[in-house]
Parts: structure tokens; sequence; C-alpha cells
């Protein structure tokens, strides 16, 4: 017998499930039978690329804040019935991409609006360049100006400029998304989708706070929620609540980290005849009433770092101070109050607060908004995802600079940066939930749309072979109708295009 008779026969080799490659991104996965890509966007369904979420598509005549609708659901198939008219506007949640670049935009819709014929270019776009603005609503002190913001202790950002009650930060940028370690971009990448698709998300700040971060939600800062946004500052308290002071009081001082006011002193107190009371506060005395760097800044009263408001105090002049002088000390929230009254060696002791007195702080407090955080996508709508617009890219930037196109995020409105380019921002709260994915080069997904006059489309230079009736998308397998909310951030309305060659 020869060896070959011996030997084992070959195992039989099952044929293998094919893959397709993906190519929606620079990473050109390559994607196995019933498995999604690494963005969780596209799957291979049955040998064909398909877009896995569902396409989002507004409807005017929905209720606001009526229902989701899924179109995908057994029983629930969709017959193409919610693009019939243009009350439906086509979003670009869910649309896909033009990578490669050279393609046209996935939708170029077409339909007439009030009497006038009309295109949005859909399409995903991919962004590298992009990043968040946060406000947070919040007197007390985040972290030092320029100080590192970290999310799962990499580098994400930055704190900004203080603005009127609110703390600005500014998170992501292509530095901080491709230009340091691969972890920083992996989590700058994450730290950005969720805080886009307002969820919620711990921030920590170099020198300062702990801080969970939800868009349209209250900041929660060293496990401790916020409830107001101040009414203003020291000064403005004082004009706003004058009258209401000087009838009970001789003197008020609304303690705050960046403008103390002081009623007797204050213009407001002058004009209604408040005497001098002798008062004499510490820090840097601006223009009558008003005083900046009385403390440090902090978590205490007004945003400083004090917990007993008579440290910022001085002394009473003798000259004009007496005994049963009434004075009230409260903070820019309302959040921290006392009430003193001198006694015969002219020291503030502190008192019942008398009921008029508690009211005044009450409608302080009442005058507060609700403290909440703000989160704003802000991303530069480069060359690349132009060209699924137009094969002169250039001639887009220069429509939207004339106001011929209007530009929407999710169906939401945008803000144009001036300048070159086209740098939008969006309100995140304002676009439809889960309206933005990722790529792990790393990036963020985006919906952007166009939206113009279809003369002016073909004017500037646009895929018209590509261009679709809105009543001819009926062969879309897959959506989902959602309400427009406010009436007035309609995307289609007449006065959100110049007619062309109108004079701005």
């Amino acid at each position: 017998m020869s060896d070959s008779d011996t030997k084992p026969a070959a195992k039989r080799r099952e044929p293998r499930e094919e893959k397709i490659r993906c190519d929606a991104c620079p990473v050109l996965c390559y994607i196995a039978p019933g498995r999604t890509g690494a963005c969780d966007r596209y799957a291979n369904h049955d040998g064909v690329l398909t877009r896995v979420d569902p396409l989002v598509v507004l409807d005017r005549a929905l209720e606001a804040g009526g229902p989701v609708v899924s179109f995908m659901g057994e029983g629930n198939e969709w017959e193409g019935e919610i693009v019939h008219t243009p009350e439906r506007f086509v979003t670009a949640i869910g649309a896909g991409t033009t990578y490669p670049d050279y393609k046209p935009a996935p939708f170029i819709v077409s339909s007439a609006v009030e009497g006038v014929d009309m295109v949005t270019v859909v399409t995903e776009g991919i962004f590298s360049y992009c990043g968040v603005k946060l406000k947070i609503d919040t007197d007390r002190h985040l972290g030092p100006e320029r100080a590192i913001v970290r999310a799962d202790g990499e580098a994400v950002g930055h704190v900004t400029t203080g603005e009127y009650g609110s703390q600005m930060m500014s998170l992501g940028g292509v530095h901080h998304l491709t230009g340091g370690s691969k972890k920083e971009g992996r989590v700058t990448c994450a730290t950005l989708l969720d805080l886009c698709n307002r969820k919620p998300v711990e921030l920590t700040i170099d020198d300062g706070v702990s801080i969970v971060v939800q868009a349209g939600q209250a900041p929660v800062i060293d496990g401790q929620r916020e409830t107001r946004m101040r009414v203003g500052c020291g000064s403005a308290a004082i004009g706003m609540f004058a009258k209401q002071w000087f009838e009970h009081l001789d003197e008020v001082v609304v303690v705050d980290d960046h403008i103390t006011g002081v009623l007797s002193e204050h213009q407001a107190g002058k004009l209604l005849d408040v005497p001098p009371t002798g008062i004499r506060i510490k820090g840097r005395r601006s223009t009558p009433g008003r005083y900046f760097q009385v403390a440090e800044p902090g978590q205490g009263w007004g945003g400083t770092d004090i917990s007993d408001p008579l440290t910022i105090i001085d002394r009473f002049d003798p000259k004009h101070a007496r005994p049963g002088l009434r004075m009230l000390m409260v903070s820019t929230t309302g959040d921290h109050a006392a009430y003193f009254v001198l006694d015969e060696d002219l020291i503030p002791v502190e008192t019942e607060m008398p009921a008029p007195v508690r009211a005044s702080v009450e409608r302080v407090q009442e005058n507060c908004e609700p403290a909440l955080c703000s989160v704003v996508f802000i991303g530069g709508a480069g060359g690349s995802l132009r060209a699924g617009v137009t094969e002169n890219p250039v001639n887009l930037t220069r429509s939207v600079r004339d106001m011929l196109t209007h530009v929407t995020s999710g169906g939401a409105d945008t803000y144009v940066w001036p300048g070159g380019g086209i740098t939008y921002m969006v309100d995140v709260t304002q676009m439809p939930e889960n309206a933005f994915g990722h790529v792990p080069t790393p990036a963020l997904v985006a919906p952007i749309e166009f939206s113009m006059r279809l003369e002016d489309y073909a004017a500037l230079g646009g895929h018209m072979e590509s261009v679709v009736p809105l009543d001819e998308l009926g062969e879309v397998e897959r959506a989902r109708k959602l309400g427009p909310g406010d009436e007035r951030r309609w995307p289609l309305l007449s006065h959100n295009f110049r007619p062309r060659g109108e004079e701005r």
C-alpha cells in the first residue's frame, strides 16, 4: 500500500461567504453578508451595500412633537406616500454620502414650492474639520480660561471665554481628531458624537471641575445640578430691582464675580434718593456702585470663592453709617441671600429676613431662566462635499454667499459664517434625534442640505442628470417621517431664497 493510500482524505472546503467592499468613506471596509461596517451605518444586505438607518423626511402636516413613524417594521412597509407634496422635506439623515467625492449627492430632489420650482441636494458629509461649541449656563467657576477639557482622560478641547451668565467651551477640531494619538482621536470623535446626539457626556477640566453636559439639560457640576442662570450681573440686578428694595432696605449688595453692585452708590439708587450708607467694598471700583474683583472665582456666592459675604466688605464709614441700618446681600441667582442689621459698633449682624425682603429675593429667583447646556455643531463643508452638488464647487460657495442657496442640517436652520468656504453652525436640539453618525477615520458624519431654485441649480453647474422629482421617490425602501417642529423653521419657504438677480 502506498503512502498516498494511507493519507486522510482532504477536508472539503465550504464556499466562503463573499464580502463586499464599502466605498462610503475612506476606511473602505470589507463587509460580510448580514454584517455592518465599522461605522454601523452601512451593511451587506444580500450582497448589496445598504445604508442601515432610515432616511428621515420632515412632514409639515404632522403636529410638532408628533410620534416618529417607522416604515421599516413588519406590516408597516413604506409605499412612498409621504413624499408626494412639497409639504415634505427630504433631510440628509440616513441619505448616505458622496464618497468617492466625484459622485453626485445621494438625493437631488426637485419640487414645486409656492409656485416656484425648487431643488434640494441632500448628503451626509464626512467632517474631519468639525467640533462643538458649548454654552454652560452657570455662575460657578468651571476652570481657568484656556484650560484643557478632557473626556476619559484625553484632551478633547479647552475652556474659552466667559459670557453673560455662561461659560463657553470649544471641543473637537481637526487637531484633536487627527493631530494627536489614536486614542485622543477616537475619544474626541465619540465625545462629539454623543454631544451632538444629545447624550450626556462627563468632562473634566484641568484645575477645575467635573461636569456632565447634555444638550437641552441642566449642567451637573461636581455632582450638583444647576437650576438657575443668573438674572444679570450685580449691577444689572441693582438696576432691575432697585424700586423693590429701597422702601424696605437701606443698602443692597449683589455679589458677583464679574460686577458686584451696591445700591446706595449705583445710579439707580441715586435716582431713587437712597442716602449714602458709608459702605466700603473690597475690590476694584469701576464706576459708582460697580466693583470688579471683589474675590477670586469659585463655587460660592455669585461665582466667587466666598461662603461668607461679609468678607467682601472692608468697613462702614461712621460719617454716613448708623446703628440699625438694614442691608441685604444676595447673589445674582438669589440662591444665596442674607439680611443684616448694623449694631452699635457698626458691625453687620445677620438677622431673620423680613417677609418683603424675602419676597424680593424670590423675585430675583423668578427672573432667572433655567440653567441649560447648549451644544452647537460647527463644521466646514469642504470642496469634496460640495463636489456632490456641482462639478465646480466654488459656484456653490458663491451661491450660498449670495443667498441663492439655503443651507440646513437635518432640516434645521444653520448659521453660515462670513468669509471663505461654507462653515456653518447648527443647534443640535433643533435637529431630529440621532442625526449624527461617525466613521473611524475618525470623523463625524453630519446631515447637510442645500436648497435653491431649480434655475439657480442649473446655473451653478449642478448635477442636473441626477435630479429626481419628489413624487418619484417611492422606490426608496426605508424612511421615517417626523413633524417639523416650529412652523417658522420649515426649510422650504419662499422668503429663504432671494430671487436671482435681486440686489442684496
